[in-house]
């Protein structure tokens, strides 16, 4: 009876004790739950680049020869397209901007009074302001440094998470056969070939889900420079580019692209600018209901339904970093869940 009784307090106290550690566990898990948010999205990129870097690597270093591309510099190839690639962009489409910018500015003293006859006309402003007035009048709260200071840390916060993730995915990529290795040496050896099964199946489905980013981008952007065109609104096609670029960031990016487009439509006459307006609400619209269901189940197999309800939760729990992570999660629980449920486990 002693010993029955001594055995139960031990099992008493160790359940206390694992209780207790898992609480702690939690709790650390949830401190540095930006870390593991940036391990994780390192981790996406590593398993989306991998299929291009291995076909990189398989080039042949000079026209002449046998040698191949070491994989660091597959990784650095890879790397500088993709910054080759944004900095022409930002080449094409800045100085366009700029102008336009400057175009604003010199107009805008006209373009406010307009503005103020449109309102006037229709009774919804009572008399004439000067724009110095209305400035005067914004309404600003004692905390503008405050949070003028939390908008610079927030950016400059975002650089720093953008550099690390870069680096952590190249050290992923270099290494990813050891990662690989380790990690299927944490599972039974009978299991093993299910396991290397199931990440090559993540690999392809996280490739195609960087592919179909790339066709959705595509897509806004040619849509956007037809539209824009037909409206008739000038430099429409650095705008459409803004627009494709602007897709590739969930939730705010297509918002953001579409200011420039009103702004310039807005120097041509406020008709324009509303019809604009009307465009982009009917392309987002068509976009998140159609374009991203579809595309995404044909690009990565996952049902458009669970696309929208993953978009839904992922935009619930982290936002727009949710949105964005939310369709490459999906496609791999479904492997999962497939392997699982597929061989009785």
């Amino acid at each position: 009876m002693a010993t029955e009784r001594n055995a139960q307090k031990s099992l008493i106290l160790y359940a206390i004790w694992m209780t207790a550690l898992a609480v702690v566990v939690l709790w650390v898990a949830w401190q540095v739950r930006e870390v593991f948010l940036l391990l994780y999205i390192s981790l996406l990129l590593a398993i989306g680049f991998s299929p291009i870097v291995r076909l990189i690597e398989k080039q042949r270093l000079l026209p002449i020869g046998t040698q191949r591309f070491p994989r660091w510099l597959a990784i650095l190839v890879l790397y500088v397209f993709i910054v080759g690639t944004i900095v022409g962009i930002a080449s094409v489409m800045i100085p366009p901007l700029v102008e336009q910018a400057r175009e604003l500015w010199t107009h805008k003293n006209q373009m406010f009074d307009r503005a103020q006859a449109f309102l006037i006309e229709r009774g919804l402003l009572g008399q004439r302001i000067t724009l110095q007035q209305a400035v005067e009048s914004a309404p600003v709260s004692g905390d503008t440094f405050g949070r003028v200071f939390g908008a610079v840390r927030g950016v400059l916060g975002g650089i720093f998470g953008f550099l690390t993730i870069l680096i952590v995915t190249f050290y992923l990529l270099v290494d990813s056969w050891n990662v690989h290795q380790t990690f299927l040496r944490l599972f039974p050896e009978r299991q093993r070939p299910r396991v290397d099964a199931a990440t090559r199946s993540i690999t392809v489905k996280v490739s195609a889900w960087l592919g179909g980013q790339l066709v959705l981008a595509v897509i806004i952007g040619v849509t956007s420079a037809i539209g824009l065109w037909l409206i008739g609104v000038p430099y429409f096609y650095v705008l459409a580019l803004i627009s494709a670029v602007g897709e590739l960031i969930p939730i705010v990016g297509p918002i953001l692209a579409a200011v420039p487009a009103v702004l310039v439509a807005s120097t041509v006459s406020y008709q324009k600018a509303l019809i604009v307006i009307v465009f982009f609400l009917i392309q987002q619209q068509l976009e998140n209901h159609v374009l991203v269901p579809k595309i995404m189940e044909r690009q990565v197999g996952v049902s458009a339904i669970t696309v929208i309800v993953a978009l839904l939760i992922g935009g619930k729990l982290l936002g727009v970093l949710g949105v964005l992570l939310a369709v490459p999660t999906a496609a791999i629980l479904q492997v999962l869940f497939t392997e699982i449920v597929g061989n009785g486990d």
